[in-house]
């Protein structure tokens, strides 16, 4: 399984092989950050620049930006889904 360092798996990423390579390989620069005005995910730039390998690392998570960025496309059951989701693959992680 790839997964992102927010504990999103990219192997279930529609984007994978078609533009993406995962978000370590392209450093965060993934498609959508050009939606919010930005160049790189906030996630993986907050990550790196804290110098975590995962939002795992952090004693903060979920944060702020895990809420603020939510997938326009989920209700906010999904999102609550998602986040939980991600949080109990990152615990797997450590």
């Amino acid at each position: 399984m790839m997964t992102c360092v927010c504990g999103a798996n990219c192997d279930n990423c529609l984007h994978l092989n078609s533009g993406c390579a995962g978000c370590d390989s392209i450093e965060g620069k993934v498609y959508w950050a050009q939606y919010i005005c930005a160049d790189v995910c906030p996630i993986y730039k907050c990550v790196k620049e804290k110098g975590y390998q995962s939002c795992g690392d952090c004693s903060q998570i979920p944060c702020e930006l895990w809420v603020s960025l939510k997938d326009p496309s989920l209700s906010e059951e999904e999102q609550q889904k998602s986040i939980q989701g991600r949080l109990l693959v990152l615990k797997e992680l450590r």
